[in-house]
């Protein structure tokens, strides 16, 4: 063999003493090779210095030894919430110990059906899908073209696929309740998107609150998750409430454009209006005043969900259909 020259499958075959096949079981680690074969594989790799190749070995494992982390909403979205930083931080983490790729799609077009083909053409192992809007249908294609999938958070469409999700309602219960022990009475709340189950999950916790309390539970307006929709819902809500003294909004992105429509208006933080946000973000912290918030991990979820995927591609058995991770509240100067 000449030195420019890389080993072949051959070559290593030739200097075990065994064939071809057994020489690509023991690179696959497939069944079916005694002990003495494969140390004889074994030591003709060394010796060569043969490097499998990957596309080859795909073909026989039908494994690509990479993952998909799935983002429904568009680009400008997703680089500007930090929630999907930490997400995506998360994911990397869970991922550390796995020896797989990861593989990053932003769903830009939701009604094109690429991205599902690209997911469904042996292209990845398994999918992470974060952000799904309404009865999205890419989790049930997922499951009927057989790739592993696991959601991060609660799907609105009936279909069985495992998720995991931070638990909204109790998160924002727990605001609610907060601000009613302040004393305030026009207490309204920004709610997130009507077509996701974080915002609607979010909502019916603070609803609930209100029914506990006794009060209205229609001082609501609805906000996208980002400044200029949280801004845009906040004056919605003093142009119709003007009397409101709290505000419970169904995210800390959302909660910052409460408060550069509040400090516009001339209005007070605390002492005219409260504000409670939700995710604990690292925008909490960087507010004026800094942000009362319910906190949620949102790395950990990343890093369970992957943990959660990783075990269904290792067929492990009797894995919960779906987690739940508790939230907590966190109190500062906002409210």
């Amino acid at each position: 063999m000449r030195p420019s020259e890389a080993p072949t499958l051959e070559e290593v075959a030739r200097v075990a003493g065994v064939s071809r096949s057994t020489v690509s079981r023991v690179i696959n680690n497939l069944p079916g090779v005694s002990k003495r074969a494969k140390v004889a594989v074994d030591q003709a790799i060394t010796e060569l210095r043969y490097v499998p190749n990957q596309a080859a070995r795909n073909l026989v494992t039908r494994r690509t030894n990479s993952i998909a982390l799935v983002v429904s909403e568009h680009g400008d979205r997703v680089f500007s919430d930090p929630f999907f930083a930490k997400i995506l931080r998360g994911v990397y983490a869970g991922m550390a110990d796995s020896r797989r790729q990861l593989v990053l799609l932003m769903d830009q077009t939701r009604d094109d059906s690429t991205l599902a083909d690209y997911l469904c053409g042996g292209h990845v192992d398994g999918a992470i899908v974060v952000s799904l809007h309404g009865r999205d249908p890419l989790p049930a294609r997922l499951v009927s073209a057989g790739l592993p999938a696991v959601l991060v958070g609660r799907p609105l469409a009936d279909v069985e696929v495992p998720y995991v999700d931070s638990d909204n309602l109790a998160g924002s219960l727990a605001a609610a309740r907060h601000l009613v022990g302040l004393g305030r009475r026009r207490i309204a709340s920004i709610a997130g998107p009507a077509d996701m189950a974080v915002g609607i999950d979010r909502l019916a916790g603070w609803q609930r609150g209100m029914a506990e309390a006794g009060r209205p539970d229609d001082l609501v307006a609805y906000s996208d998750f980002s400044v200029d929709g949280g801004a845009a819902a906040m004056a919605e809500l003093l142009e119709e409430h003007p009397d409101i003294d709290a505000v419970f909004a169904a995210a800390d992105i959302i909660a910052v454009g409460a408060l550069r429509t509040l400090s516009e208006r001339g209005k007070r933080v605390p002492e005219d209006v409260a504000v409670v946000g939700f995710d604990d973000s690292v925008l909490a912290t960087t507010t004026t005043p800094k942000l009362t918030t319910v906190r949620q991990d949102i790395e950990e979820l990343g890093r369970t969900t992957t943990a959660r995927l990783l075990a269904q591609l290792s067929a492990e058995a009797d894995l919960p259909r779906s987690l739940l991770l508790p939230t907590r509240l966190v109190v500062r100067e906002s409210a």
